[in-house]
């Protein structure tokens, strides 16, 4: 798996993460089992377009209102994300110790583009921020920690238990995020940004 990421870097030029759109036709690596890594479309397609409503993020709170079966789920592998400050406009960026590697939460659904092809099309599942991180924004990913990575991925419980489930287990990952304002507007360019 790490292999698969290492190559999706060096035929990206190490680019960043970034939703897939109309004009930008990049596909991103996402786990979708314990063992399987795919290329993915960051956003929702409907009747062969990009989604004409927000879809790049989904609410954990609308997803923990559901009683039955949440939708399929993957993990988006990044090693940070970014965030605007408002209003200062300012990017923050968004790290585990040691740049580790994180595991955001995603849900995902099957789409097909005008031309036909099909893709697996996912939203980043997003929770209220922890407290030492709220100061920049009010919601952050949410982190499934390493424990909880095959119960994420396979489990069929209710939505709502295994929202609550996941939200609980990430508490302490959550605790470790380090955050750092950026003043280099250049490489803080676009919104959303993942790596």
């Amino acid at each position: 798996m790490l292999e698969g990421l290492r190559s999706w870097a060096v035929g990206n030029d190490a680019e960043i993460l970034r939703p897939t759109g109309k004009n930008l036709r990049n596909l991103n690596p996402i786990v979708t089992t314990p063992s399987t890594l795919e290329l993915a479309w960051w956003g929702y397609l409907v009747n062969g377009a990009p989604a004409s409503f927000a879809s790049i993020n989904t609410r954990s709170e609308r997803l923990a209102a559901s009683t039955g079966p949440l939708p399929e789920r993957a993990i988006v592998p990044a090693s940070f994300w970014r965030e605007m400050q408002k209003p200062s406009r300012v990017w923050h960026h968004f790290t585990a110790p040691e740049d580790g590697l994180l595991a955001l939460a995603a849900v995902t659904r099957p789409g097909r583009a005008a031309d036909g092809t099909e893709y697996t099309c996912y939203s980043i599942v997003m929770q209220p921020a922890a407290r030492h991180l709220e100061h920049v924004h009010d919601r952050m990913p949410l982190l499934i920690s390493p424990g909880f990575t095959e119960e994420w991925l396979t489990t069929a419980a209710p939505g709502g238990a295994l929202i609550d489930a996941a939200i609980a287990a990430a508490a302490p990952v959550n605790e470790l995020i380090q955050v750092t304002a950026m003043r280099d507007e250049k490489s803080a360019k676009g919104s959303d940004q993942l790596f």
